[in-house]
């Protein structure tokens, strides 16, 4: 097991071949990778590129169905997480592993139960811990109360606690807001310092040319580079990850002109009026929201996760009911307990769960790409489906949505990676067009060429006069898209911004109500 003695430059985990397959899918073949101590190690590649089944097979989660693992130079077998842990390795999952309803340290000592330390000492080492690595945590507070970045510190400090010496992140900074960021990439900067090893996943090409000592990149399944990161250009790990260095471009799609200014206003297609709304255990989700959006404007929605952004679409689509104000949408106040007269003014959603929220994983693709707009016949048996005219409108939606081969309409959704089932999801919605499109997380889960057809697809459609409800994780992206950007921060509003009048730092306090 790796110990706090490990020097810097040591060769702490190695790979030799590790390969994954399920049933016909080879998710990892023959990767070769070394992390050393001292080092914060970058690993990019586009959705289903491997990176995600690799982590989870360092941790312990997965066994490989070929090749070795070495940490310290002996070959392990990591046949659990908990073994994995037993050598030094700790993970920081995308979705945090931590109770809500339970203070900070019953959720460390949750996790060090075979450590079984008292109450009061292991109080005093998280307190310790958290003031020499500036993290700032209070270990008597419950977690159901703490902002997204402070949760991802108890994570650090949980595995930290448990003796973890190689660090591994998977897209570590999807629920920060850009200053959080930054104060992460602080912490790496220590522990690199403090010769541990730290190994992260991300699509952000900015974190990685900040931070990363080594960036390794994946595709197919496959190691296609692995090198130093001086000299590292956007440009240049763009081309590797897609392997064409003209098939796409490592920033957002610049957006086009919104409505002008000055021009008279037109009827809104979406407005609330001082809406307020309950969570699922009765508190304040969103207090006193008042907005409008116009035909053909993007109005895009900067929150940090759990901030109230989840619950827009399902006060639009009738999903939750109101407790204050009202929803209009084309001017007519929608019924707040059920999606019909949405739906009949309109209304698309592209949901922030795809296949739980967004498609039936046992029906076709065919299937899920008429949910919802069919238009029946009548027969001697009842009402049915146009077929034909359905099977037409599945292909063209199908083609217009995908730059690389569309699946198969006869393909099941749930067997679909889930960027693939996104991009059934942007077919079917636009495919409508609509009046109103509410779209949480465009991009999330799609390669640098999808994601950049997707925001060319929604620009396209917004320019004919589609009004556009747009909720991302990405500043950049809201940047370069939105006409205007809200803030939300604990429900509320913290102003509406035109991009050129502020800067990503500045939405970044607000977004975490650090501003005042």
């Amino acid at each position: 097991m790796p110990n706090a003695r490990s020097s810097s430059g040591d060769l702490l985990l190695e790979t030799r071949g590790l390969t994954k397959v399920f049933g016909a899918l080879r998710a990892n073949d023959g990767i070769d990778l070394q992390v050393r101590a001292g080092e914060i190690h970058a690993l990019l590649g586009e959705n289903g590129a491997g990176k995600s089944t690799l982590m989870k097979m360092l941790y312990g989660y997965y066994q490989p169905s070929a090749g070795e693992i070495r940490i310290g130079g002996a070959v392990v077998r990591l046949g659990s997480p908990q073994q994995g842990r037993a050598h030094g390795i700790g993970m920081v999952f995308q979705n945090f592993t931590l109770i809500p309803a339970l203070e900070v340290w019953e959720n460390i000592a949750l996790f060090l139960d075979r450590k079984r330390l008292k109450r009061e000492t292991l109080l005093d080492r998280i307190r310790e811990l958290s003031r020499s690595y500036g993290l700032d945590i209070d270990p008597l507070a419950l977690v159901r109360d703490l902002p997204m970045g402070t949760r991802q510190k108890v994570e650090i400090v949980k595995i930290l606690l448990a003796g973890a010496r190689i660090l591994i992140f998977d897209e570590p900074t999807s629920v920060l807001a850009p200053h959080e960021a930054e104060a992460l990439f602080t912490v790496f900067d220590r522990l690199r310092r403090e010769g541990y090893a730290v190994l992260f996943i991300t699509h952000k090409m900015a974190e990685v040319l900040r931070c990363a000592d080594r960036i390794t990149v994946l595709r197919r399944g496959r190691v296609v580079s692995s090198t130093p990161a001086a000299g590292a250009t956007k440009q240049g790990l763009a081309a590797l990850l897609v392997g064409d260095a003209g098939a796409a471009s490592a920033d957002p799609t610049p957006r086009r002109p919104g409505p002008a200014t000055g021009a008279p206003a037109p009827q809104p297609v979406l407005e609330f009026a001082q809406v307020g709304c309950l969570t699922d255990d009765g508190r304040p989700g969103l207090r006193g929201l008042a907005f409008s959006l116009g035909p053909g404007e993007i109005l895009g929605i900067a929150a940090v996760s759990g901030n109230g952004q989840e619950y827009l679409a399902d006060l639009i689509l009738g999903l939750r009911p109101l407790s204050d104000g009202k929803v209009l949408v084309r001017g007519e106040t929608l019924d707040p307990r059920t999606p019909r007269s949405a739906l009949a003014n309109g209304v698309a959603c592209l949901p922030e769960d795809p296949l739980r929220m967004g498609a039936v994983g046992g029906l076709s693709v065919r299937e899920n790409l008429i949910l919802g707009g069919h238009r029946p016949y009548w027969t001697s048996g009842g009402w049915v489906p146009d077929k034909a005219g359905l099977e037409s409108a599945a292909k063209g939606a199908l083609m217009t949505a995908f730059v690389q081969s569309p699946p198969s309409l006869d393909a099941l959704a749930g067997d679909l990676s889930g960027g693939n089932l996104h991009r059934v999801l942007i077919a079917r919605e636009l495919g409508r067009n609509p009046a109103l499109l509410v779209s949480y997380y465009l991009t999330r889960g799609l390669d640098l060429s999808n994601a950049r057809a997707a925001r060319d697809l929604v620009s396209s459609h917004a320019a004919r006069g589609m009004a556009v409800l747009f909720i991302s994780e990405d500043l950049d992206e809201l940047f370069a898209l939105s006409d205007r950007i809200l803030v939300l921060h604990s429900g509320k509003s913290e102003g509406i911004f035109r991009p050129a009048e502020t800067t990503p730092r500045d939405l970044g306090l607000l977004m975490t109500g650090a501003h005042g």
